[in-house]
């Protein structure tokens, strides 16, 4: 990076003193007494009992509330101060104070307010004659708790509801003084302020602003929380969104956190949350932030012209305080519907949240998070000067040498002002390449001439312009020109169609101009105009393209390349934010952190209060789709085998089923039902058994999911004492089956998981959805009269536990293995065997030119039943057979167990393996798997590789 930071576990010890700012001098001078009492009754760092202590201590001394209160902010300043610049106290440890040294003395002052209001116009109450509270709001870095030295705090004051005061006796059997609520709290807002804001010979506890309430400065000085609703409903402005991202109340403290009214305040997060975060990726706001950002930066520029010092303000400038917060708040807005848990009001904790959601580098959060450390640290040193509200580097030598010196740093100024450059210049870097990534990409050099007049630019035209669409490749334009015409696109406001006009021409530069992509179909740039059309209403999702250019060039690359892909995308177009994520193409499907993720999601809706049935459905289901499109891109661009997709989307499915258990049971046990009530209080002993394609790992894209629910009936059992009423396990988990079946299957806004399928319990559709693992293992084992069918113990082959109680898993095993070992009379297995595969050929039949590559005679499906053969008549004496390890791996042990012909199994496993890469790279390319001519040619060697299997395990 060119520069060297001291993090913040790495301060170098201080060598100034604090008594060369000269605002501690006076202090110290003018209260030295009550200095000296502040340090001996309360050192160390300041905080909530020892600030309210010393307020108290100070009216016991004679001071009346608003001089205790102006006093007591100067000795915490000095405190700070003293402690930062002289024994490196930590940057949050300063912060933490300042937010304190804030909420005591609002809460003070709001108290004596509301007391002397109570005393002229009674108590302010609701229609049900409750008392209604105001909350006061922090907002920016006091509602981040990360309050600077000298900083104004900017307020809101929000109260519950409307209504009147009871006024006061009049002595005559009545009562005076009646006004409303709105009149009530207005004059609390006033009193509050001058007792905070207003200066006098103690100086003033903070400048206070309000000018981030509903309409601004124009609008009244307090809101009602129906009105502060209906505002953001109705006007509140995309910047409003970044300002309230950080807000909290702060007084009363009965509203906070472990306060008697804490649940009523929750309100105002009910009405905040939704306005601040939408359930959808929210590209739209990169514009919003773009202009807020560009207004600021002008009024710095505007500050600075003449006065070259201004260009040291350490907040404002470039690659200042600001910035850092509008990365980290750009990115919280953006994703923090759909993320809860990146949501925090903490500068600090956010940039390790987003980290942890790969939202930016583990190395660009730590980076930015010392430099906003060291900005912070500088800036509270100019403010110690002289306590005014500047962040504008001094320009005395002697001032900048005591900021370095305070620093820790023994060249001194020169060690300052180098660092303060390497960190401005690595923030802005930041911050350019993440708000300006929208920029239009250049023309590569020597680029061939795809549109006319070699360029798809020039001035911005909308998606209906004629001169737009001339600028256009002939193929492309009459495509646009038929796409500009229908209703829908006509109907867009201009905004938007100069949008699509933007992200036509950019992919038409990319396909026809990027040499980078020259092996891509000039019909990719058709397929992208197809694929925009159902998106029209979709801002979020074109907003991305716009902002995200990478994005755009994956995006095409994806819809050249094959065309199921395509197909997803349309399905759940909010897959293509996984294309902003430089990790995409990395690694694998790891399960572990796809859990630890969903349960940090759930947890955060938790802690906001947002916990509901809709929004973990819809967490799985986006969750789940970004894994399966991430192992989608990895396939297409062949970064992984046919056998890696299937193993990474069958522990997908697993990881899902394992989620969406634990959940689904919370949820029966908070909402019981009379069928469900033996689940409260209880764990689940509920597994899942996997069959078919999950059960052997073959899980390809959309394949529905074979299983079986069975639960432990040696630990839940009905309580034969308790009569007709009791709680019955079996009633229990049969309603959390139908839950967790309707988890899975539900369509949502955010789409669908699986198609489940559950025929293969015992008796099939007929028998009961769960079963007891006892009664499975009787069914399995053929005791009793009711017991499995051979197709039965041949979809046991490939059976496995994939979800639930772990202590069943070894149960299976165990009876599956049983089941597999039994001795049997293998002529008549193996007539069985055939008339089941005769069965399924009758049941898809194909022409005799053409070739099925599953279930014609040496497809797939003969491979299959082949293996399913071997394992159920040669288990009891071969036990590696009874390994659910794949069918290739199978017909090895097989071969190597002299069962098979020597080479017979090595070639039929080779031909399953390539029937299977030439079935998905069909499907894939949604072309047909009934294969004729050269297609059929091609394969045939494989198809007779299949044949010898079958004539070995089946002689005629």
């Amino acid at each position: 990076m060119g520069f060297t930071l001291i993090t913040p576990s790495d301060t170098l010890p201080s060598l100034a003193q604090a008594d060369h700012a000269r605002y501690v001098q006076r202090i110290r001078r003018r209260y030295g007494p009550e200095v000296a009492a502040f340090a001996s009754l309360w050192p160390g760092a300041p905080d909530l009992t020892s600030i309210g202590g010393l307020i108290d201590h100070l009216v016991a001394g004679g001071r009346n509330l608003g001089s205790a209160l102006r006093v007591a902010r100067q000795l915490v300043m000095e405190r700070l101060a003293t402690l930062d610049t002289e024994h490196s106290l930590p940057m949050t440890e300063v912060t933490r104070a300042m937010t304190h040294l804030a909420e005591v003395t609002l809460d003070r002052a709001l108290a004596d307010a509301e007391a002397e209001l109570d005393q002229r116009h009674g108590a302010p109450v609701d229609a049900q004659g409750q008392r209604v509270d105001m909350w006061v709001v922090g907002m920016g870095k006091l509602g981040g708790r990360e309050l600077n030295v000298s900083s104004d705090i900017d307020l809101i004051y929000v109260y519950e509801d409307d209504g009147q005061t009871t006024g006061v006796d009049d002595g005559r059997g009545g009562h005076t003084g009646q006004i409303t609520n709105h009149e009530y709290f207005a004059q609390v807002a006033k009193k509050l302020s001058t007792l905070i804001g207003d200066t006098t010979e103690d100086g003033l506890v903070f400048r206070v602003d309000l000018a981030l309430r509903p309409n601004g400065n124009s609008g009244p000085p307090v809101v009602s929380l129906a009105m502060l609703e209906e505002y953001f409903l109705v006007q509140g402005r995309e910047w409003e969104r970044f300002a309230w991202l950080k807000s909290r109340i702060i007084a009363p403290r009965r509203a906070m956190p472990q306060g008697a009214h804490r649940q009523r305040a929750l309100a105002l997060r009910d009405v905040v949350i939704p306005f601040v975060f939408r359930r959808y990726l929210d590209y739209g706001v990169f514009e919003g932030l773009r202009q807020l950002h560009r207004k600021i930066r002008d009024e710095a520029n505007r500050r600075a012209a003449g006065r070259p010092e201004r260009a040291n303000d350490v907040k404002l400038s470039r690659g200042g305080i600001r910035e850092i917060e509008f990365t980290v708040q750009l990115l919280q807005v953006v994703r923090g519907g759909q993320f809860p848990e990146i949501r925090t009001r903490s500068t600090l904790k956010a940039l390790q949240r987003l980290a942890a959601r790969g939202l930016i580098s583990v190395d660009t959060a730590n980076t930015l998070t010392d430099c906003y450390t060291f900005l912070r640290r500088v800036e509270h040193r100019i403010q110690y000067l002289d306590d005014q509200q500047t962040h504008v580097l001094p320009t005395e030598d002697r001032d900048l040498a005591w900021i370095a010196a305070s620093l820790g740093y023994a060249d001194g100024t020169r060690q300052l002002l180098d660092t303060l450059c390497g960190v401005r210049e690595f923030v802005a870097n930041e911050f350019d390449a993440l708000l300006h990534e929208g920029g239009a990409p250049a023309k590569p050099h020597n680029a061939p001439s795809g549109c006319k007049g070699g360029t798809c630019g020039g001035p911005p035209l909308p998606i209906d312009s004629e001169e737009f669409i001339a600028r256009l490749p002939e193929a492309v334009a009459t495509y646009v020109r038929e796409f500009a015409a229908q209703p829908r696109v006509a109907m867009l406001n201009d905004a938007a169609k100069l949008r699509l006009a933007k992200l036509i021409g950019r992919a038409t530069k990319i396909v026809y101009l990027d040499e980078e992509n020259e092996h891509l179909d000039r019909a990719t740039v058709l397929h992208f105009i197809d694929w925009l059309n159902p998106l029209l209403r979709r801002d979020s999702y074109l907003s991305l393209l716009a902002e995200r250019h990478e994005v755009l060039k994956r995006l095409l690359r994806l819809l050249g390349m094959a065309k199921w892909p395509m197909r997803y995308l349309k399905r759940f177009p909010g897959v293509i934010d996984e294309l902003a994520d430089p990790r995409l193409m990395e690694g694998r499907f790891e399960a572990a952190s796809y859990l630890d993720d969903l349960q940090a999601r759930h947890d955060a809706w938790e802690r906001s209060g947002q916990l509901d049935e809709e929004a973990l459905l819809d967490a799985l289901r986006r969750a789940h789709h970004s894994e399966v499109f991430r192992t989608l891109v990895r396939d297409v661009e062949g970064l992984i085998t046919v056998e890696q997709v299937a193993d990474d989307l069958s522990a997908l499915a697993d990881a899902t089923l394992d989620i969406t258990l634990r959940w689904a049971w919370r949820l029966l046990q908070q909402r019981p039902t009379k069928q469900s009530r033996y689940a409260v209080g209880r764990a689940p002993h509920f597994a899942v058994i996997a069959y078919g394609k999950l059960g052997g790992k073959e899980l390809g894209y959309g394949s529905d999911l074979d299983v079986v629910f069975v639960f432990d009936d040696t630990i839940d059992k009905p309580d034969d004492a308790g009569g007709p009423d009791a709680p019955d396990p079996i009633d229990a988990y049969a309603v959390f089956a139908r839950k967790v079946i309707t988890w899975l299957t539900l369509r949502t806004p955010a789409g669908e998981l699986f198609d489940i399928d559950t025929a293969l319990r015992p008796n099939g559709n007929s028998g009961l959805l769960v079963t007891s693992f006892h009664s499975f293992d009787d069914y399995q084992r053929q005791r009793g009269s009711n017991t499995a069918w051979t197709w039965e113990h041949q979809a046991l082959t490939r059976a496995r536990w994939c979800a639930g109680d772990t202590g069943l898993a070894e149960r299976f095993e165990a009876t599956r293995r049983a089941v597999l070992s039994t001795v049997r009379d293998a002529d008549a297995l193996r007539t069985e065997v055939l008339t089941m595969r005769e069965r399924l050929r009758q049941a898809h039949a194909c022409p005799a030119e053409q070739f099925d590559i599953k279930h014609s005679h040496g497809g797939m499906i003969d491979v299959e039943f082949a293996v399913q053969f071997l394992v159920l008549a040669h288990s009891h004496a071969h036990p590696a057979l009874m390994d659910n390890v794949g069918n290739i791996a199978l017909l090895h042990r097989a071969e190597d167990a002299q069962l098979l012909p020597k080479g017979v199994g090595d070639a039929a496993g080779r031909a399953y393996r390539e029937l299977r890469r030439v079935q998905h790279r069909a499907r894939l390319d949604e072309s047909p798997t009934k294969l004729e001519g050269a297609a059929r040619e091609a394969i045939e060697a494989h198809r007779q590789a299949v044949l010898a299997l079958w004539q070995a395990v089946f002689p005629a």
